[in-house]
């Protein structure tokens, strides 16, 4: 998908959106201390190190909003972020799969992603964060299970397509799309993106903007 595949006033409100002094909210380290569920929510999810934090900054033009870490398991919490002026909350949640991090800890983040999955009536989609250079695993495909089991809308989103050759880059897209039309609950439309280049960013703000119905 590429920006060209939108008009001009949905790139606008896109960019309007993300203008704004995005805000962090709180840490939600279980479900019974969520914030209410008063407004949409788009939540961030992938692999460890998948780029979650990377991709909310570059988003929200702010190098630090998003805690970021080479070490797989950083992101331990939901971490809820806010525009001011707009009801909207974007959710960066804890990466799944290998994490270094105690096992027990690994279980119970994951438990904490799986639940807010399963049972946020305010979620609006899930935006499923892929590594272009590895293409979806395992790990991916039982949390796609997951969403379609619960009606989850999630649309999936390469990163760090920097990292790879356009061929590449071409075919891990065409092998992405073809497995995720297999799955009742995938929106369509594959994002590709690049936290260090900014490819990609201005569709998934459209992406985001009009979900908030901007």
């Amino acid at each position: 998908m590429i920006a060209d595949a939108f008009t001009p006033a949905e790139l606008e409100a896109g960019e309007a959106l993300f203008r704004r002094p995005w805000r962090f909210v709180k840490s939600v380290p279980s479900l019974d201390v969520l914030p209410d569920p008063d407004r949409p929510e788009m939540a961030f999810a992938g692999r460890s190190n998948v780029g979650k934090s990377s991709l909310i900054n570059a988003l929200v033009n702010q190098r630090g909003l998003a805690r970021t870490s080479n070490t797989p398991g950083r992101t331990q919490e939901l971490n809820f972020f806010e525009p001011p002026g707009v009801a909207l909350f974007m959710v960066d949640m804890p990466g799944y799969g290998f994490a270094e991090a105690p096992k027990t800890k690994v279980e119970q983040w994951t438990r904490l992603v799986k639940d807010y999955l399963r049972g946020r009536s305010t979620l609006a989609r899930v935006f499923l964060l892929v590594d272009a250079r590895h293409g979806l695993k395992s790990a991916d495909r039982a949390v796609m299970a997951l969403m379609d089991e619960a009606a989850v809308s999630y649309q999936a989103v390469l990163t760090k397509i920097d990292k790879i050759k356009p061929t590449e880059l071409a075919l891990v897209q065409q092998a992405t799309q073809l497995e995720l039309g297999q799955h009742a609950a995938a929106y369509p439309g594959l994002l590709a993106t690049s936290s260090q280049t900014a490819a990609g960013i201005a569709e998934l703000r459209v992406e985001i903007a009009r979900l908030a119905n901007l």
